[in-house]
């Protein structure tokens, strides 16, 4: 190995499994060999040689007050890199290893979105998870079913950007992929971490002994070994946050379920297509980070706690009434900074003294938010209670020490000096003083040395190289005294120093030495009592965000007339609903909804782009903006809280993964089928249509029995196959609606509307004409449209035209047919009286001839099929 510097570096990048090691050397953090080549190419650094016993290295570096932004670039891009910072020694300075930064915990983010942490382990049959957001201190922990899916469903809920697979989770290469498919970073944790002993061990050091117990998770091995490990992660990285994990908290029992389908279906917090805009971007109006967390945290975990719902319910009326203190609230909010991040950065010992002027800044805000709520008529509404759940008091103190401590604008590090208050400490004001006297001596030289001498072009300066200096021009050179030392010569002047001038620019060098250690001092001891209140400031951050989350749920409905919605004991009825996001694009027809314990299943029928899937999205999203306290863009609405929200929607092709589009497609209809309850909404659109038309339909058909005998979900069903509207008179709690169209010869006008019963045919080419096929294609469909319809009528009357024999199976709910060869029917003798057979089976064959496959609805043919069944067992 390489002697002196590289080879320091290479020892410790030897220690430790990072990606990368940026290691301290002077002002610069430094890479060497093939970090430096790396770095110089995904950071477009300036990679240079550095020789080292007669080899070179490549090296590339960047100056130690800007690591920060070229961290967050690595680490965004997935890469762990190491730190190595310099200490001194008594024979010099070395270095050590003092943390490692990982996608997941990166504390210098500068986006609102959290960034949280996973743990994912394989418990019996089930999976046991934990969520850690290490910039803001939040920690949860669950255990969920053995499905695959559930796991998904919450790593897209909580967005990690590490996960920590568990050792039964690496050997799952199917899990892996899927979790790969998160976009989070996998990253390889001690295997002795996720062990239950040693885990439970860690988590009860952390939240104390009783706070498994308290959170319902005692007897959960599965989330205490996830939560263990996530714990240990942290620790072993470095960055320093543990104190900030305050609370361990389990999943709220009475959320509802959205899984990670679900979540994309509803583009809930991102869109599937270019150019749209997600429901969290269109009713996003907070103005804090903490805020915009908090609102995206409620749309993907929605609450059936009624008693909750209501309570933000009545923060949101109340802003929404009172225009001027909601005005004025969110302008104070608009004041403050992220203090849960603020704590975690005090913690680990990354806050600088801005920060800690945010704190104070912050702690401002709060007591003003507090004010404006009581001084006004939302002190009868929820947001008091909400501004009571810190320590007022512990928040003036904290407050007023800052505001006592620390400098009105301090510099942008801690080691320049100029961090405190004039008062803040004794020691330090004697020292401050005796620096500006020493200061002062100096900057008064020049004009003293002028009249003293009477030399004109006579100047004081001071730079790293000739410190504290006298310069004269040389014009004038001939006139200094004896005293001064020429020390350097330049074209046009001369430098000089003299005894006094050293001694005081060794007394001023002395002052700044004793400052900067006494004002590092006492910032890291006041730094370190501002992260002791770390579960203040939280709580600060938590309250402000909820104030704000409800603001702006308040001027998102009075800026698009939302009414409130009534929470119900059961079914969904929705008057004049929109979609919240596409109401913003285009204009809006607005359309009812009746889901009812007699009639909770409705087949939704229409042509394409008449605005089925838009009618079935909102009636999902106008629930789910119930299920977290917001009005809802109707104009009125009585919900039944439920407990899961599924849809199928569109085809979300896999093929990459092995998995085709049908594949997918069934695979999400088993989900539903699994997961769904009798108080779930099921949104459906066009089941089957992945395959072959009879199996397509008889699927269509078995999931339409399913859910509504087995299951009883409250369920929109949208499809093309009009043979599905014929359930609604053998299935009682079943009801046809269609999106209604206006047709004037060849012109469809789409109206937009819902109304009651099926649809009666459908408008393809009308809509291949739309879409903008090209127009002798469109002419063409029309013809053989028409030439269609003309021989199934003839045939309808009983032309040989080549029908094909179909068949509904009673039992699967499947179809087969097969045409004739002869291209007639099946036989001869399906053709003509045969004398063998008796009466019965002649009458059952009539029928059958005059009966028109294309034209007769499953439910239908079954009932023609069942009768013609009785007429030859009676015989």
């Amino acid at each position: 190995m390489p002697e002196g510097i590289v080879g320091e570096f290479l020892s410790l990048k030897a220690e430790t499994d990072a990606d990368l090691l940026a290691m301290q050397c002077g002002d610069f953090y430094e890479f060497f060999a093939d970090d430096a080549e790396f770095v110089g190419r995904e950071l477009d650094l300036t990679v240079s040689q550095k020789g080292a016993h007669g080899s070179s290295y490549p090296m590339a570096g960047v100056p130690l007050t800007e690591l920060t932004p070229y961290l967050k670039v690595l680490v965004e891009r997935g890469f762990r890199v190491a730190v190595a910072d310099q200490y001194e020694t008594d024979g010099g300075h070395a270095r050590r290893i003092e943390r490692v930064v990982t996608p997941g915990t990166l504390l210098e983010t500068t986006d609102a979105e959290a960034r949280y942490l996973a743990a994912v382990v394989r418990e019996g049959e089930g999976y046991g998870l934990a969520f850690a957001d290490v910039t803001t201190g939040k920690f949860h922990a669950t255990e969920v079913g053995g499905d695959v899916e559930d796991v998904l469903t919450e790593c897209y809920r909580f967005a990690p950007a590490e996960i920590l697979p568990g050792p039964e989770v690496r050997g799952d290469d199917a899990l892996l992929e899927r979790l790969r498919g998160t976009e989070a970073s996998l990253s390889l944790h001690a295997t002795e971490a996720f062990e239950p002993g040693r885990a439970r061990t860690v988590v009860d050091d952390q939240f104390g002994a009783a706070a498994l117990s308290s959170v319902g998770l005692a007897d959960s091995t599965g989330a205490i070994r996830a939560a263990g490990a996530v714990l240990s992660y942290v620790e072993d990285t470095g960055i320093g946050v543990l104190a900030s994990m305050t609370r361990l908290q389990p999943y709220a029992t009475e959320g509802v379920t959205l899984d990670a389908t679900t979540q994309r279906n509803l583009e809930l917090t991102e869109t599937m297509g270019e150019g749209g805009r997600a429901l969290f971007d269109v009713v996003d109006h907070t103005t804090t980070s903490g805020g915009g967390r908090l609102l995206r945290e409620w749309l993907c975990r929605p609450t059936q706690d009624v008693a909750e719902l209501e309570r933000r319910a009545d923060g949101v009326d109340a802003l929404a009434r009172e225009a001027l203190a909601r005005e004025r609230l969110r302008e104070t909010l608009a004041d403050g900074y992220d203090a849960e991040r603020l704590a975690s950065k005090a913690v680990s010992g990354s806050a600088d003294a801005r920060d800690l002027v945010r704190v104070r800044e912050t702690l401002a805000v709060a007591a003003a938010a507090a004010a404006v709520v009581e001084d006004s008529a939302l002190a009868d509404s929820p947001l008091a209670d909400v501004l009571t759940r810190f320590d007022r008091e512990a928040g003036a103190a904290l407050r007023e020490e800052l505001d006592e401590a620390i400098a009105d604008d301090p510099p942008a590090t801690v080691r320049e000096g100029s961090l405190f208050q004039r008062g803040y400490d004794d020691e330090l004001d004697e020292l401050i003083t005796g620096h500006e006297e020493a200061l002062d001596w100096i900057d008064g030289l020049a004009d003293r040395e002028k009249g003293k001498y009477g030399i004109t072009h006579l100047s004081t300066g001071r730079n790293k190289t000739d410190g504290y200096y006298i310069q004269v021009g040389h014009s004038e050179t001939d006139a200094v005294p004896d005293e001064y030392q020429e020390i350097k010569s330049l074209k046009n002047a001369k430098r000089y120093t003299t005894d006094e001038l050293e001694e005081r620019e060794r007394e001023v060098l002395r002052f700044e030495e004793k400052r900067s250690d006494l004002e590092y001092e006492l910032f890291c001891a006041l730094r370190e009592r501002v992260g002791e209140q770390a579960e203040l400031l939280q709580d600060v951050g938590r309250a402000l965000a909820e104030c704000d989350c409800l603001a702006s749920l308040a001027v998102h409905a009075v800026e698009n007339d939302w009414t409130r919605p009534e929470l119900v004991g059961s079914g969904i009825d929705i008057e004049a609903g929109r979609h919240p996001v596409v109401e913003h694009d285009v204009e809006f027809v607005p359309n009812d909804l009746s889901l009812t314990d007699d009639r909770g299943f409705l087949v939704v029928t229409g042509p394409n782009m008449s605005g089925k899937s838009t009618y079935m999205r909102q009636s999902a999203l106008i629930t789910l903006l119930a299920q977290i306290g917001s009005f809802v863009p109707a104009r009125s609405a009585r919900i039944s809280p439920v407990d899961g929200i599924y849809t199928r929607v569109g085809a979300l092709d896999e093929l990459a993964q092995g998995r085709s589009t049908f594949m997918v497609e069934m695979s999400e209809l088993a989900n539903i089928l699994h997961s769904a309850t009798e108080d779930s909404l099921v949104i459906l659109d066009e089941v089957g249509r992945g395959t072959a038309t009879y199996d397509g339909i008889s699927i269509a058909w078995a999931a339409t029995e399913y859910l509504h005998n087995e299951v009883r979900a409250k369920t929109l069903f949208a499809t093309h196959y009009h043979e599905l509207t014929g359930l609604a008179e053998h299935l009682d709690r079943v009801a046809n609606v269609h999106v209604a169209a206006d047709e004037h010869g060849d012109e469809v006008t789409f109206l937009r509307t819902v109304e009651e019963g099926p649809t009666d045919r459908s408008y393809g080419v009308h809509v291949a004409d739309m879409a903008g096929v090209p127009g002798p294609v469109v002419e063409r469909s029309r013809d053989v449209l028409a030439k269609l319809r003309a021989e199934k009528a003839i045939e309808a009357r009983g032309s040989t035209s080549e029908p094909v024999q179909t068949v509904f199976d009673l039992g699967s709910g499947s179809f087969r047919g097969s045409a004739s060869a002869d291209g007639g029917q099946a036989s001869a003798d399906d053709q003509t009286s045969n004398p063998e057979r008796d009466p019965a089976e002649e009458s059952v064959l009539d029928a059958l001839r005059d009966t028109d496959i294309g034209e007769t609805s499953p439910v239908e043919l079954m009932g023609k099929v069942e009768g013609w069944q009785r007429e030859l067992d009676d015989e």
